[in-house]
């Protein structure tokens, strides 16, 4: 049986074991913190009451859940924590699936938002050219270059960097913010690669490691380009693992 309602994921990242599964799972609140392994889940929107796992996401606001008939679905973590409840109301699910397109569609208008603003603008100054000097050729504009984006490896890569700041970011689905990490001085080691200026969540794992503003550190993660809210940071450290603090 085909599902119509999933929104298939253009691409998504997979999770390389159990463990990372775990740990983002926990981030979301999904699991408990003393969970052990991953469970079962139940995707309960649109009148159903379908068996699901959890096998990567799109990023730390979209999960990626799979069917039995192989299907991909984009889903917010909050929701899917809801439908686990046993008292779940299906009167409310069809609304809720149809916010999650709404919020992905927009979430992806404001990313493309400044390129498609540039080239109306773009557009629009070399029209006004042409009418105002229709007898001569007409000039190139002269465009600013940008700096190359970096080639970021799909996978896991040895880090370091250094913490500069702590700080929070709207959650447009919960009433609380979430807590991010800013670094500087964020370097690829195998690869060599300069990366400049990236952030993480700040997850309950890494709250352990009791981190400071300064802090040098190395780790493995998987690095994407994801900017912060309100934040000039361009790149995003995912599920870090194996962190240690680096003394000078």
């Amino acid at each position: 049986m085909v599902h119509a309602f999933t929104i298939q994921p253009a691409s998504y990242n997979t999770f390389e074991d159990e463990t990372e599964q775990l740990e983002q799972c926990k981030e979301w609140g999904l699991l408990s913190e003393k969970a052990a392994k991953t469970k079962a889940f139940f995707y309960k929107g649109n009148g159903l009451n379908l068996p699901c796992g959890i096998v990567g996401f799109v990023d730390k606001m979209t999960a990626v859940i799979e069917f039995d008939n192989k299907q991909l679905h984009c889903i917010h973590p909050s929701y899917l924590k809801e439908m686990q409840a046993a008292n779940y109301s299906q009167r409310g699910a069809g609304s809720a699936d149809s916010t999650e397109a709404e919020v992905l569609e927009l979430e992806t208008l404001q990313e493309d938002a400044p390129a498609i603003v540039e080239a109306n603008v773009e557009a629009s100054t070399e029209e006004l050219e042409v009418k105002k000097v229709p007898k001569e050729p007409k000039k190139e504009k002269a465009k600013k270059e940008k700096a190359p984006k970096l080639q970021l490896p799909e996978e896991k890569v040895k880090m370091i960097a250094t913490v500069k700041e702590f700080t929070t970011v709207p959650n447009n689905f919960s009433d609380t913010e979430d807590e991010v990490i800013i670094y500087e001085a964020v370097s690829m080691i195998e690869p060599e690669m300069e990366i400049g200026e990236a952030w993480s969540s700040h997850s309950a794992t890494l709250k352990k490691l009791e981190l400071e503003v300064g802090d040098k550190l190395s780790f493995e993660c998987k690095i994407v380009a994801k900017k912060l809210s309100k934040h000039p940071v361009p790149y995003k450290i995912n599920n870090p693992a194996k962190m240690q603090k680096v003394t000078s």
